[in-house]
């Protein structure tokens, strides 16, 4: 079993109630508030200037040529990921200044803080497990709900054709394969730390949902 199923399946509780959240069959179903979708999409952009941050902190504590080019093909897809997300608000109505307005929500700031700080004190596969839950939770997300019947003019039809879109699919096997890699040669104790980390990420990931729900701060 990889590392990455290993992670899923210990955390199996915590990834269902990220996963199945009520605000992800909300955006399945298109009954989700349009003020909760506002609200995610500039905290969405938030975290993702600290997910680049995070990628670019493992690119300083790689041990090799071949991790830093892993970390650089996900540091330009975040890039990547934010101009598209820019263009994706500015059709919700929220310009960028609006978005750099924003105040962080706790949420945002919990969930970006504890990977960095896992990155900050661990090593490579410490981030990658912090960083996991999201990419690798996303294309899932994106998977299940794109196998559904479209809803008729679901306003969020776009945010999950993005998600279950094959490059976006890609780089999270991507991702995961590179996780595997880190994990590979670690002890039974070091494992279980790691799954530790991945599973506490999922637990943030569940209440960045919840934030975008209640858009609170």
């Amino acid at each position: 079993m990889s590392a990455t199923r290993r992670f899923i399946e210990e955390s199996a509780a915590q990834w269902q109630a990220y996963t199945e959240h009520e605000f992800v069959r909300r955006l399945a179903d298109g009954s989700l508030p349009p003020e909760c979708f506002r609200h995610y999409l500039k905290q969405d952009y938030l975290f993702l200037h600290h997910y680049a941050r995070a990628l670019a902190l493992g690119m300083y504590k790689s041990g090799s040529f071949n991790e830093i080019r892993a970390l650089q093909q996900s540091l330009n897809a975040i890039l990547d990921e934010t101009l598209l997300h820019v263009g994706f608000c500015a059709q919700w109505g929220l310009a960028e200044a609006d978005l750099l307005r924003e105040p962080e929500s706790a949420a945002c700031v919990a969930y970006t803080r504890y990977v960095l700080d896992c990155g900050m004190q661990g090593t490579p596969a410490d981030l990658y497990a912090a960083l996991a839950p999201c990419v690798i939770g996303y294309a899932e997300i994106g998977r299940n709900l794109a196998a559904r019947v479209p809803v008729a003019d679901n306003p969020y039809q776009a945010w999950i054709d993005t998600y279950a879109d094959p490059a976006f699919q890609s780089a999270a096997q991507d991702f995961a394969a590179a996780l595997d890699a880190l994990c590979a040669d670690q002890s039974a104790n070091r494992l279980a730390e790691l799954s530790a980390e991945f599973r506490t990420a999922t637990r943030m990931e569940a209440a960045f949902w919840q934030m975008g729900l209640d858009c609170s701060l």
